[in-house]
């Protein structure tokens, strides 16, 4: 069986940006976890700002990605951050629609709707997917679901997820 974790690339869980208050304290709490679900040998799909997040939770719980071999998958991405008027991109009223059709395909999971996703638009809405996209056929053949925060502080949509299930080999995405 294979596992598979979703956290958001939020720049705020990283070690340079915690402070005595933490701003974003369940969903660090959340993704800690699910990063300590995945085990020892965690292969890191996410964009440039994604593996720095990745980077930081995966020293926290004292391990390293690899980048061949046998492996479970942490995928660093994240909805709209134009959620509301102080969000990032501002308001944008297509952001919760978008958002809607991301976090069912999460949960479900549709790895034809995450793999059908829009880029330009979300591009526009500030939703970084590209690694969701990436990494949506590994969630054929899922068998356990589990989303452990849904929420949108700032105007910015997060989820942590996690998901298992059988990963067939033409399912791998390339590291």
């Amino acid at each position: 069986m294979t596992r598979v974790a979703l956290v958001p690339g939020c720049l705020a869980l990283l070690p340079e940006y915690a402070s005595l208050d933490d701003p974003v304290d369940e969903l660090r709490a959340a993704c800690l976890a699910a990063v300590a679900w995945l085990g020892e040998d965690v292969r890191v799909i996410a964009g440039a700002q994604g593996a720095r997040v990745a980077s930081a939770l995966l020293a926290e719980v004292g391990t390293a990605p690899v980048s061949s071999g046998e492996a479970a998958y942490l995928i660093v991405g994240n909805g709209s951050a134009s959620r509301s008027e102080k969000a990032p991109g501002h308001l944008d009223p297509r952001a919760a629609g978008f958002d809607d059709v991301l976090g069912t395909a999460l949960a479900t999971p549709d790895p034809a709707a995450l793999g059908a996703l829009d880029l330009g638009l979300a591009e526009e809405l500030w939703a970084d997917v590209g690694p969701i996209v990436e990494a949506a056929e590994l969630l054929g053949g899922v068998r356990a679901v589990a989303v452990d925060y849904d929420d949108d502080p700032y105007g910015v949509r997060y989820w942590v997820a996690r998901w298992e299930g059988p990963l067939s080999r033409s399912a791998s995405p390339a590291a």
